[in-house]
């Protein structure tokens, strides 16, 4: 008995020293183990990409891909630059912008935006009455925004875009938004960096916020609306966004539009088909998918769909190659939703054709409402005037659906990013610009003046010999009946670049 356990002990030695002598043996063997990532002090005034680039490669060279075209026929609407180097024209897309716009210069040249590499570039490529405002202009392009602002106080904000331009180290000139835009540079945490969004944060009471909801902020600090304010010669004078009366959740397009009817000083611009002197608003993303849409409730925020985490090499990053999901074969949707991807493309499809349905309905009628204040306008100089009480409500109708419409035009999802808050404010666009013609056909019935049942539109006149580039489009069919399928679908404009 004895004798066994000797025998144990000594079989269960040498089984120890053959596992010890193999793993040694192994591990002298295995190839060196990679050294952990040595941290580098970035320096406070890391605008540009190149110190960030040292400590954080992969994510760079991902940032850098931003530069290149997109693949074509992966996104429905939102085409962008494609491999062929064309840009699309959203004004021959949806003729009825041309009209509506017309009197800036969103009316001369309005193009699908390219990557995020192009955020600065693009405004020196497009028509110089685009950047008309000044060097308010570069608040959402360039990381040096609001140390310039400081630095040259609102004299920078009205500065010539040329002159403004100058005032960016050379080097970074063409640089858009950068790392320093969205991450401190001590330990790598999200923040922002545009004081004036700040300052519209502040506005519907909140001042801190999660590490998610900072994935959407961060986003956000141009993904957002705003305004420019004017002094009374119509220079820029500082920039706002139009959330009084809202708040986080629940920024809605009734508080919006209630705020910027209000300001005489954000009127940036008249338009001429109406002579109505008019505010904008712009790529309205936070406003639109926070307002309880059925992923903001469910706690989505821009970085996990726009820059999904991906594995590169043996490194898991986020993605810093922004796009929209659909043009990255839906890989960030995968991660919540088993369903196959062409039954989500289907999905996407779906929502966005409905929306676009909308858009344009609501955008014709609208300009189908402006081109008859123009008529009304025609008959005032000519002595006849109609009652003033049906004037006055036809105008607040006017522009209650006319913001409603260049919301929806300018947000960037198609309403995808909230489907039932796009067909909601499409409605009621489509209603408001009913009611106010109604309103002024009632008005000018009592004058005797008759208006055609299909009031013309005279696309051409605002689609044709656009600015400084004289950009031309000729639609393959008439444009009088603007409500029948087949002048709603039009071909897109393509500028070779």
């Amino acid at each position: 008995m004895e004798l066994d356990k000797k025998k144990i002990a000594y079989i269960s030695l040498a089984v120890i020293l053959v596992i010890i002598f193999i793993f040694v043996i192994s591990d002298g063997c295995a190839p060196d183990r990679p050294e952990m990532v040595q941290v580098i002090e970035i320096p406070d005034d890391a605008y540009g990409p190149e110190e960030w680039a040292k400590v954080y490669p992969l994510e760079y060279e991902s940032w850098k891909k931003t530069k290149e075209p997109r693949p074509a026929g992966k996104s429905f609407y939102k085409k962008g630059w494609d491999t062929d180097r064309v840009i699309y024209d959203k004004l021959s897309e949806y003729p009825f912008m041309a009209l509506l716009f017309n009197g800036w210069g969103f009316g001369i040249e309005y193009n699908e935006p390219r990557g995020h590499w192009y955020m600065r570039i693009d405004q020196d490529e497009i028509d110089p009455s685009r950047v008309g405002a000044g060097g308010v202009c570069l608040n959402c392009k360039t990381p040096y925004m609001d140390d310039l602002a400081e630095k040259h106080g609102k004299e920078f904000l009205h500065m010539e875009w040329e002159k403004a331009i100058a005032k960016i180290p050379e080097e970074h000139r063409d640089l858009g938004s950068t790392c320093y835009d969205c991450h401190s540079n001590e330990d790598m945490s999200l923040r922002t960096n545009r004081k004036v969004f700040t300052e519209g944060l502040e506005c519907i009471g909140r001042k801190e916020f999660t590490r998610q909801e900072m994935r959407m902020l961060v986003c956000a600090q141009c993904h957002v609306t705003y305004n420019i304010q004017k002094d009374a010669n119509m220079k820029s004078v500082g920039i706002e966004h139009p959330w009084v009366g809202s708040s986080w959740g629940d920024i809605s397009i009734e508080n919006i539009i209630a705020y910027i009817k209000d300001k005489k000083n954000i009127k940036e611009w008249t338009q001429n088909v109406t002579g109505f002197k008019l505010a904008y608003i712009r790529h309205p993303e936070l406003e639109f998918f926070t307002r309880q849409s059925e992923h903001f409730n469910a706690g989505v925020a821009c970085a996990d769909c726009h820059m999904p985490y991906k594995v590169v090499g043996g490194s898991k990053i986020s993605d810093h190659n922004l796009m929209s999901p659909l043009k990255d074969d839906l890989h960030a949707c995968s991660k919540c939703h088993p369903q196959s991807k062409d039954r989500l493309r289907e999905q996407v499809k779906a929502i966005q054709d409905r929306t676009v349905s909308l858009l344009l309905r609501a955008g014709y009628q609208t300009a189908v409402t402006a081109k008859i204040f123009e008529q009304v306008h025609k008959n005032e100089t000519q002595g006849v005037k109609i009652s003033s009480s049906l004037y006055n409500r036809a105008k607040d109708f006017y522009q209650e659906a006319f913001y409603r419409v260049v919301f929806i035009g300018a947000e960037n999802s198609i309403g995808f990013h909230n489907p039932t808050e796009a067909g909601r404010i499409l409605g009621d666009a489509v209603n408001f610009a009913a009611r106010a013609e109604a309103l002024l056909r009632q008005g000018l019935a009592v004058k005797n003046i008759n208006v055609p049942e299909n009031q013309p539109l005279d696309l051409s006149k605002y689609l044709n010999n656009r600015g400084v580039r004289g950009l031309d489009f000729k639609p393959e069919q008439e444009f009088e009946d603007p409500f029948g399928l087949q002048n709603i679908f039009v071909p897109r404009f393509k500028m070779g670049l």
